[in-house]
């Protein structure tokens, strides 16, 4: 007999992305999936869990914790929580229905396994399929950062750090690109588990280092520097952090903050531009804000 899976999902305004990924991740030990319909545009947080993992008391505890959010002026609706059975192949194959190929002009193509896509002549290709408990990196915020990754690409040897790497998908970009030597983190350990795991898929163990590391608790040494840096972080955290994440940029390198709402862009700007930054390149997409940075000097 087939063990089923249940799936608990809440349909959510992008803005609240981070406290839903964080309050389902206390309740339920999980990071959820995030999803946005291309043709709807509607966000879905989504975890899996099989029928013993769910509770009463978890369904009072995630209700309660979204009535709390919606109190902090965060438009999220306990009624849009979804229970939904399903078989126990059937969650990998719902995936393929919107799961599509992300192309970064003709030199990064980003597929799922299952796609028969082929990259085009001089286009590097990352095979990273979604996870029961991890995004699929197709956001806005991380659709700039590979367009600037892209971008900032050149014949020389550059080194790359991405900061809260997620599923891996920038480092793993980067190091396909021919950046080296390339580095990554994050704090959370299922985080960096799977971007291991994509590392090995890609064949790209040994071009890509991956970590567990808290940036509040992270003091690298003096001369470790970075050509280009990624952080695709909370505003407060970007902010809190600002001065350790400029200081690991070598002169003349850039930066690429994404994670921000446009309502807060100004203020992680400023921050910035106090420590030698420029900005060079801002996008701003619904809700979010992201921003390319060049790093003159200290002021």
């Amino acid at each position: 007999m087939k063990k089923s899976l249940w799936q608990v999902s809440l349909t959510l305004p992008e803005e609240a992305e981070d406290p839903v990924t964080a309050l389902f991740k206390n309740i339920f030990g999980q990071t959820p999936s995030i999803f946005t319909n291309a043709a709807t545009h509607k966000t879905t947080a989504s975890i899996y869990l099989a029928k013993t993992e769910w509770s009463k008391s978890r369904a009072l505890a995630l209700e309660i914790g979204l009535r709390d959010l919606r109190a902090m002026g965060i438009a999220v609706k306990p009624e849009k929580i979804r229970l939904t059975k399903l078989a126990s192949q059937d969650w990998a194959e719902s995936w393929k229905k919107h799961f599509k190929p992300i192309q970064i002009g003709g030199k990064l193509l980003v597929k799922p396994s299952w796609s028969k896509l082929r990259p085009k002549k001089n286009q590097v290709c990352i095979v990273l399929d979604p996870g029961l408990s991890f995004g699929t990196g197709q956001h806005a915020t991380t659709r700039f950062c590979l367009e600037r990754i892209v971008h900032c690409r050149r014949s020389r040897p550059q080194s790359f750090l991405d900061i809260g790497t997620g599923s891996g998908i920038l480092a793993l970009a980067a190091a396909k690109l021919g950046y080296a030597p390339v580095e990554a983190f994050d704090f959370d350990p299922d985080a960096v588990r799977i971007s291991l795991r994509n590392a090995e898929k890609n064949f790209l163990r040994r071009e890509v280092k991956i970590t567990h590391q808290d940036l509040t608790r992270f003091y690298p040494p003096a001369d470790l520097k970075f050509d280009l840096i990624c952080a695709n972080l909370i505003c407060d955290l970007l902010i809190a952090e600002r001065e350790k994440i400029s200081g690991l940029l070598k002169p003349g390198g850039s930066l690429i903050l994404a994670g921000v709402l446009k309502s807060q862009f100004a203020g992680v700007r400023r921050a910035y531009e106090k420590l030698g930054m420029t900005l060079r390149k801002a996008k701003v997409e619904k809700e979010w804000q992201s921003g390319h940075f060049f790093f003159n000097s200290p002021p």
